[in-house]
């Protein structure tokens, strides 16, 4: 989040510069927090819970209706194309365009499905319940928890994002109850993310990721 509010911050700032590294940031702020963030999610790896999805029909299920949530103003309801966002081919053809979409792709489907569902599901969905929270069973409900957990979720996707977020925050916690797994959190969330990737490519609407 810090990475990403320095982002905008640099974008800002210098908005109308020719520089590629000050106007658009995102070509070195989503790279730099895919290796940081990936660094530490291996670093504390031996810290968390069992990561074997269950249920998996189930969970791929529940992913593939978020994905078409996320898709449905455009898809269906004919909302104006998000075309403006992380577009690989800013730095042409070559390797530079290559190493950016492959660490996005890590990024999208393995950095933030991790990172999200071990914060969201796996801490804060129980903290909110009582210290320790290690103590708490993964998939305990409580309505408090749950409605923090979803509205933090979807605020932390402020913008265009935010009601689809919304429902994506509410379907994953039901993924964490119904099948008291945080890897299937996971599964889910990463799914989603692969299914709207193939989306990104194949429409070039790069404002979704």
């Amino acid at each position: 989040m810090g990475l990403l509010g320095l982002g905008e911050a640099v974008a800002h700032f210098f908005d109308g510069q020719a520089f590629w590294m000050v106007s658009a940031s995102r070509y070195w702020i989503f790279p730099l927090q895919t290796v940081i963030c990936g660094a530490l999610l291996i670093r504390y790896w031996r810290y968390y819970a069992p990561l074997s999805p269950v249920r998996p029909c189930f969970t791929l299920t529940l992913a593939a209706f978020v994905f078409a949530i996320w898709i449905s103003p455009q898809a269906l309801f004919h909302a104006v194309p998000r075309t403006d966002g992380f577009d690989p081919a800013f730095f042409g053809n070559g390797w530079a365009c290559w190493l950016n979409a492959a660490t996005r792709w890590v990024r999208l489907i393995i950095v933030v499905p991790l990172l999200e569902e071990v914060f969201w599901r796996g801490f804060l969905l129980r903290f909110l319940i009582r210290e320790p929270f290690e103590k708490v069973p993964f998939g305990t409900f409580t309505w408090t928890s749950c409605a923090w957990v979803t509205f933090f979720f979807a605020g932390a996707h402020w913008g265009p994002d935010f009601w689809p977020a919304l429902l994506t925050g509410a379907l994953y916690n039901l993924v964490a109850y119904r099948t008291r797994s945080l890897g299937s959190c996971v599964l889910a969330h990463a799914t989603t993310n692969l299914l709207l990737g193939i989306y990104i490519f194949a429409t070039g609407q790069w404002g979704f990721w």
